[in-house]
């Protein structure tokens, strides 16, 4: 089944970097956001560098929002850690992730037609796809265009936690293709 845009998420089952197993239906009446990316990406870089991944990740994990981060590199490609050298990886980059899952077959990429790193998702409690795209609307790699950015992840979340129409819900991700197998 693929993802829809408005549909039921499907689900799905991957292992974390620290080697536990999570499925998003582990997470039905939250927030879900799936953020796929890869470190070596130069994009992002951008919002790792800047810090705007993390500050992002840790307000709304805060908020009792799930995020996780989906690596669909395969193996030998860009991005892809396993084992330790994985784990460093991620501590290394600061990040407040509520688990980051390795998805080396990139089925799980495929199923949510994940073209970009980064390339964000918005699971609603529900269980329902309510945001497809970019992190924001700076086309760039320049971690300066972070601070004049619309976050469209922020909004989302923003608009559907506050119960008003979503102001934002397809746009166009940009960023390096995902290195599938």
């Amino acid at each position: 089944k693929m993802a829809k845009l408005g549909e039921m998420a499907p689900d799905f089952t991957l292992t974390s970097s620290e080697g536990n197993t999570h499925s998003l239906s582990d997470f039905k009446g939250k927030y879900v956001v799936l953020e796929w990316t890869n470190y070596g990406c130069p994009f992002v870089k951008k919002h790792y560098k800047s810090n705007n991944m993390q500050n992002l990740q840790k307000e709304m994990t805060g908020k009792d929002v799930v995020w996780l981060s989906i690596c669909s590199s395969a193996e030998g490609k860009q991005g892809y850690f396993e084992g330790s050298e994985l784990q460093k990886e991620v501590k290394g980059q600061n990040a407040n992730c509520t688990a980051y899952l390795v998805d080396k077959e990139g089925k799980v990429g495929k199923m949510y037609q994940a073209k970009t790193t980064p390339h964000m998702y918005v699971v609603s409690p529900e269980g329902k796809l309510i945001y497809t795209g970019a992190i924001d609307d700076k086309k760039s790699v320049d971690p300066e265009d972070v601070k004049t950015a619309k976050n469209y992840i922020k909004t989302v979340l923003m608009d559907a936690m506050s119960g008003k129409e979503l102001s934002v819900g397809a746009t166009q991700p940009y960023g390096c293709s995902v290195k599938y197998k």
